[in-house]
């Protein structure tokens, strides 16, 4: 306990004082919300990846994969190949250029001016300002459950006392003191992500006897979860099953193309002064997400092993059936008294960094792009309405952390990553390479990818659609696929992510519209395209 305290307090002490420096460098509009446009790439990378992975990865779905083995490791292929190298030099490079043409600060703020409209501005502020919570929500829980394991403090205790640590220097030193904070917490989270893995795989004899260990584990695979679909932690997934489904379409789908519209992220190629800056990013990046989040999907896995060689049971059953609880107890449990101690280090670094960036997006959101534009207020009050926006959002955020419930980590985050593609992918993806892209396009676009999305999440996909209560209340039903005939493929649309349906819907809308309705005035989309030389 005494290294747990001891390494908190000197974290908690860097933490500090690089808060109080993004505070300092903090003086005009454009250091609260784009760090002055002159970010290192290192910093931007190490920002960008620590805000990307957190405690919903490395706790969230490191206990899935827990649950449902290596077919997660497809997700950190794609985080890889989509989520950095595509993110960074296809569409990074042309967020930078047209971000700089338009003097634009937020990504609500880009949409709204590539297409000269007030409302796709507020709308896309509203949307990030109303469901950020429940992702950043979702990132707190993990770390709270993190620290309930780590030091024994109270659920609610830890709950409070982290989110008074985060106010203090997100809302008072900006996108500055939040991507200064980022760089350090993810090298420390790289660190331990190292030795985590390389302790995982000596305690079962080497890379090798660890996956034939886990293989020959697959008759212990629960019986709820073999008729599921699950074959084993690593032969896979019987295809079109349920479970194939949830894997595939929410997480792997879902999470890995949903992070090319998520704002906290896009905002972040506006930090650095040229596409140089960018490239070089990429290789901090890419290394980043290798090992994060691709190690605590491996650890998940294989903790199956580790625990039934040392108890006797697998982490399903040792973490009570709360799957979120098997990476907490494995790093209790499992590894050494001085490792937990810097792991928890870890798990702070992994949780302030990405709800920083969450919180600062939400705050901006509605004080940049809604307020801003609806009430036409002063560039100097929309600071302080900014800064009044990241509190709103972190008290939103507590108050969903103690209403969401247990095991909802990796489904919050996948709903959050859904909705914010299936919303701006489209109107971003398009606005950034074709100049046939109309205002009426991305406005129809942007409205019916949210509602196609919000329908399949109320009435279609079970998780959510029954937890909500909605679809029941009209129709009887926990999801209006529940009436079709067991095992047919109307009945397994209840695990279809709304995603795999809401994007090609949104995709269409907006090259439809665009395609039968009046173009932008040819000087401003003249002036969109002025870097672009």
């Amino acid at each position: 306990m005494t290294i747990k305290v001891l390494s908190t307090v000197l974290y908690m002490f860097v933490v500090f004082y690089l808060g109080y420096r993004g505070w300092k460098d903090t003086k005009v509009a454009t250091d609260y919300m784009l760090a002055g446009r002159r970010m290192h790439p290192f910093v931007m990378a190490m920002s960008y990846g620590a805000t990307f992975v957190s405690t919903s990865a490395i706790i969230g779905f490191g206990g899935v994969a827990g649950m449902f083995g290596f077919p997660l490791m497809w997700l950190t292929f794609l985080n890889i190949v989509v989520g950095v190298w595509f993110a960074m030099t296809v569409l990074g490079k042309r967020t930078r250029r047209m971000g700089l043409a338009l003097d634009c600060m937020t990504f609500p703020e880009l949409l709204g001016e590539r297409y000269a409209s007030r409302f796709i501005q507020g709308f896309a502020g509203l949307v990030i300002f109303l469901f950020v919570p429940i992702y950043a929500a979702a990132v707190l829980i993990g770390i709270s459950h993190m620290i309930v394991v780590a030091l024994g403090f109270d659920f609610n205790t830890a709950l409070v006392g982290f989110t008074l640590i985060l106010a203090l220097y997100v809302i008072t030193g900006g996108l500055k003191a939040v991507m200064y904070t980022d760089a350090f917490q993810g090298t420390i989270m790289i660190v331990m992500m190292v030795i985590l893995v390389v302790v995982t795989y000596s305690k079962l004899g080497g890379v090798i006897p660890a996956h034939q260990s886990l293989t020959a584990m697959a008759d212990l695979m629960p019986e709820k979860l073999r008729a599921g679909g699950m074959l084993g932690w690593t032969q896979g997934i019987r295809f079109g099953t349920p479970i194939w489904l949830t894997v595939y379409t929410t997480i792997v789908y879902g999470v890995g193309i949903g992070v090319l519209a998520q704002p906290q992220l896009v905002v972040r190629f506006m930090t650095v002064e040229s596409d140089r800056e960018l490239n070089r990013a990429v290789l901090y990046g890419g290394l980043f997400i290798l090992l994060l989040p691709g190690v605590p999907y491996v650890v998940g896995a294989l903790s199956n092993a580790v625990f039934l060689q040392t108890f006797g049971k697998i982490s399903i059953d040792m973490a009570g059936g709360n799957f979120d609880r098997i990476i907490p107890i494995y790093i209790d449990q499992i590894m050494p008294e001085w490792f937990s101690g810097l792991f928890l280090m870890a798990m702070f670094a992994a949780a302030m960094s990405t709800l920083s960036s969450q919180y600062h997006v939400g705050g901006t959101s509605l004080g940049r792009d809604f307020f801003h534009k609806a009430a036409r207020i002063s560039n100097g009050d929309t600071f302080k309405v900014t800064q009044l926006g990241v509190a709103v959002t972190i008290f939103m955020t507590l108050v969903w952390a103690w209403v969401l419930p247990g095991g909802i980590i990796a489904r919050a985050t996948a709903f959050f990553f859904g909705l914010c593609a299936a919303a701006f992918l489209p109107a971003y993806m398009l606005g950034l390479y074709w100049k046939g892209m109309t205002r009426a396009g991305a406005i129809v676009s942007m409205l019916g990818g949210f509602a196609a999305s919000m329908f399949w999440l109320l009435f279609v996909h079970l998780k959510e659609s029954a937890s909500i209560g909605v679809c029941e209340a009209l129709t009887g039903l926990p999801s209006i696929a529940a009436a079709a005939a067991k095992g047919s493929w109307p009945w397994l649309l209840q695990w279809v992510d709304p995603n795999v349906v809401a994007l090609p819907v949104s995709f269409a809308l907006a090259v439809g519209v665009s395609l039968m309705t009046k173009p932008l005035d040819e000087a401003h989309v003249a002036r969109c395209w002025s870097n672009f030389r």
